[in-house]
């Protein structure tokens, strides 16, 4: 709890990114520091449910020293998590900073790798191009069939059939309305529910609407130090998650030495670098060869882990 509370306190707020002036009317509201006290507890004990944390306000005694006796509501707790992503990511940052200042990160052997957490949108409200036109179509051949059957019956049935046209019609202009948003978007795909979630494959030809949380670890002492929410494949993912590195004293999972590069831009092959191929991809930015014996500093390397099925 005072580790907690001594490193909050030596943050800069503001200059991280949160919010501190209120201007708007009514109670004044809960300093983002206390707010940030009470995510980073609940981050380290296993605690990330909002309604959760807020009970712990009420009945648990750490809580109590730690949020000085104050009690947040449940939306309040979720609204500061929602608004502050990139300066929580930051705050992250500043965690590796310090366990690089205590030399608790080797830097030589960074193992990358993802999981999929299932979006708050399922399937049914996952559209593409393809399965929009495959919804027009039905409906076509339903409006065409009533049509025929509307034709053809003058008896009691005629109000339900047209009642049915005019239901197909309105399920055809809602997939018409879809198919202008997902043009607008200019993705390939749009989600109803969850607007940002994306349908991405999970194993073989299994998909799921998810997001794909990247993450890096240092072997030195398994300490996390980056991390990356997608809605992007493996394949993709971890191209923009860079890794800063200070030494040329890098390894590989295979024990061989690593050539050191120069200067320049070139994508290396996993061979290149003595690493079984498709184990893993290293991307060395401002890097042009390889070249054994060279002394030059890796600035930026990203690790694309293997998609294949692991046993």
């Amino acid at each position: 709890m005072r580790i907690i509370d001594l490193f909050v306190d030596s943050l800069s707020i503001k200059d991280y990114g949160f919010r501190t002036d209120f201007i708007e009317n009514g109670r004044p509201a809960y300093h983002p520091a206390d707010l940030l006290k009470l995510f980073i507890y609940g981050y380290l004990n296993k605690v990330r449910s909002s309604r959760d944390l807020e009970k712990e306000c009420h009945r648990n005694i750490e809580v109590m020293w730690l949020f000085n006796c104050l009690s947040p509501d449940h939306n309040t707790i979720s609204n500061f998590r929602r608004d502050n992503p990139k300066a929580i990511k930051k705050v992250f940052r500043a965690t590796v900073k310090i366990a690089s200042h205590f030399d608790l990160i080797g830097v030589k052997l960074i193992a990358g790798d993802s999981t999929k957490l299932r979006a708050q949108n399922s399937k049914k409200n996952n559209f593409n191009q393809a399965k929009i036109d495959r919804h027009i179509a039905y409906i076509d051949n339903k409006l065409e069939e009533y049509s025929r059957a509307l034709a053809e019956n003058d008896g009691d049935n005629r109000q339900q059939t047209e009642d049915e046209i005019i239901k197909q019609q309105k399920r055809k202009d809602n997939y018409k309305d879809l198919e202008k948003q997902l043009k607008e978007s200019g993705e390939a795909q749009i989600s109803i529910s969850d607007p940002e979630s994306r349908q991405i494959m999970l194993r073989n030809n299994i998909t799921e609407v998810a997001y794909n949380v990247q993450s890096m670890v240092d072997s030195k002492n398994n300490l996390p130090i980056d991390y990356k929410v997608t809605n992007e494949n493996d394949s993709k993912a971890m191209g923009s998650l860079p890794i800063t590195l200070t030494t040329t004293s890098i390894s590989n999972t295979t024990g061989r030495p690593v050539p050191t590069p120069v200067p320049g831009d070139r994508l290396c092959a996993p061979t290149d670098l003595g690493i079984k191929k498709r184990q893993v991809q290293v991307t060395l930015s401002g890097l042009s060869s390889i070249k054994p014996g060279h002394a030059e500093i890796v600035r930026y390397v990203h690790i694309v882990p293997d998609r294949r099925r692991r046993g």
